[in-house]
């Protein structure tokens, strides 16, 4: 799968949840509450934030893996599979998941500009 067409489906999974914003020029990410929630690195693989419940589930049927990044583990992170990220039903399931548990989050505290 081409990054065009890991971007396509990746923003058609966001469109479905309305109240999600889709931000980053060079890196697509989207966020809650200052907590990233997904994102689409370079290389066009998918992450998705999860609760561990989810994550274990997700893991388990459908052979994913612990997101990995710049060489560090992401651990809240799964690397969606390229035979699922065009399943943009099932995805955008899992995509709902990953809001409500990332909205579960304390905020973040910002940083005021000077």
């Amino acid at each position: 799968m081409t990054y065009a067409e890991a971007l396509g489906n990746y923003e058609k999974i966001i469109e479905r949840h309305p109240s999600i914003e889709r931000k980053g020029k060079t890196m697509p990410y989207t966020s809650i509450n200052g907590h990233m929630s997904s994102f689409l690195s370079k290389e066009g693989k998918m992450g998705l934030r999860l609760s561990s419940k989810n994550l274990e589930d997700f893991i388990e049927q459908h052979q994913g893996k612990v997101m990995e990044q710049h060489g560090r583990i992401m651990k809240e992170y799964v690397e969606v599979p390229e035979k699922i990220i065009d399943q943009i039903e099932e995805m955008s399931q899992y995509f709902q998941k990953s809001i409500d548990y990332v909205s579960s989050l304390k905020p973040k505290t910002t940083k005021q500009k000077k």
